[in-house]
């Protein structure tokens, strides 16, 4: 399930002037939304995979990207959720 203010922080980092104030001082913005302490734990600490399930794939991306994560790092970490997976078990019928 998405995070709706999560999203909306994420959102919002787009409007002019808004990533180098971020950039500044990251705790100092990500206290304007009503965020739970676990996500903003995972904020501070770029926690893909914790994110991940709760905002849109493409807000995702661009959050880390401007947070300044590589998209190499940043594919490893999906990467890495996908092998954490339980594998499902086939179905036959």
């Amino acid at each position: 399930m998405t995070d709706y203010w999560l999203s909306k922080f994420i959102f919002d980092l787009q409007k002019p002037g808004a990533i180098p104030e971020y950039r500044a001082d990251r705790k100092k913005v990500i206290a304007r939304y009503p965020l739970a302490p676990e996500v903003v734990e995972a904020l501070l600490n770029d926690d893909v995979a914790f994110l991940a399930p709760r905002v849109n794939a493409y807000l995702l991306r661009y959050y880390f990207g401007f947070a300044g994560m590589s998209d190499e790092k940043f594919l490893a970490a999906l990467h890495a959720m996908r092998k954490d997976a339980p594998k499902k078990e086939a179905s036959h019928g």
